[in-house]
């Protein structure tokens, strides 16, 4: 029987009837189950380096739970001939539902409007107007899954919907030229792309200036998508209307002055990792890891 194990929470009573019965998961692996293991299902946050290769010389396939192989060593993978199974989708709709949350939270005020009730200021409830999103223009940068997801909720919700993304299929009459154009026009806007050398600090000073004046930026996607710095100077001048993060660079975060800002919204890296989503990426993980030591490929892997 094969062994597949754990790395970081994963829960056996999800991941155990998918792998079948020929495969045997261990949610607490000792060393010696490490050692014997075929198969990793593994956290994001769990740390797959060459020192953690050399530790399971009979590692056949390896499953994140998630998309991000930041802190896997794809070489020393590539070179063992282990696959690397990603499981894009499976928190999708968290993700999505979580930029609308965040957006909802700062255009209606809540965070605020929490401490005025509650400190007993209810005089002093217009202070704080109360946005909409009927009508309103909700900007979307990236437009894969979860991004076409967003423009479909914010749809929901009576928005018009702008996307920019150089790779990807958008339709025409919710198209930008550029990341300029939708900053300048959307009243909200979501970050939803990979980081890379060309997205480090995406959202600078430079291009928070042609912000359309008291917009709502929300980053699920990667933390250092954001200049932190700037973007407070921006909440401060009321260029930037609220401020809703979900990721941070690194993780867990330093603590910023930005942090202290009424008009910010900050959640610890878990919109996607809703119940539903949680469930759902571990069965992908263990299919993924089932196909691959069945001799099947599986339907994602991860690519230098």
């Amino acid at each position: 029987m094969q062994i597949v194990v754990g790395l970081g929470p994963v829960e056996s009573d999800v991941v155990q009837p998918v792998l079948g019965d020929a495969m045997k998961f261990v949610e607490h692996p000792t060393d010696a189950d490490i050692a014997e293991a075929s198969g990793a299902i593994v956290r994001a946050a769990f740390v797959f380096d060459e020192a953690q290769f050399a530790k399971m010389p009979n590692l056949r396939v390896l499953a994140r739970t998630g998309v991000g192989t930041d802190l896997v060593d794809l070489n020393v993978a590539e070179e063992r001939g282990i696959d690397v199974v990603i499981t894009p989708g499976s928190n999708t709709n968290a993700v999505a539902e979580g930029a609308l949350a965040h957006a909802l939270h700062l255009t209606k005020r809540l965070g605020p409007l929490t401490k005025l009730v509650a400190n007993g200021n209810w005089d002093q409830r217009t202070k704080y107007p109360v946005g909409d999103f009927e009508s309103k223009t909700f900007g979307i940068v990236g437009f894969g899954r979860i991004g076409r997801r967003v423009a479909e909720l914010a749809k929901a919700f009576g928005m018009k919907v702008l996307a920019y993304d150089p790779f990807a299929l958008i339709p025409e009459d919710q198209r930008a030229s550029s990341i300029e154009e939708l900053v300048a026009a959307s009243d909200v806007i979501s970050l939803h792309v990979p980081l890379n050398e060309a997205t480090n600090q995406l959202v600078n000073a430079d291009l928070l200036a042609q912000f359309k004046p008291g917009a709502v930026l929300i980053n699920c996607g990667r933390g250092a998508l954001i200049d932190l710095d700037a973007a407070h100077d921006a909440l401060r001048s009321g260029k930037l209307g609220g401020l809703g993060l979900d990721v941070f660079d690194p993780e867990p975060p330093a603590h910023h002055q930005i942090f202290e800002h009424e008009n910010v919204v900050l959640t610890p890296h878990v919109m996607g990792l809703s119940v539903q989503s949680t469930k759902q990426t571990f069965i992908d993980a263990a299919q993924g890891v089932r196909d691959s030591l069945e001799g099947r490929k599986p339907q994602a892997l991860a690519k230098k």
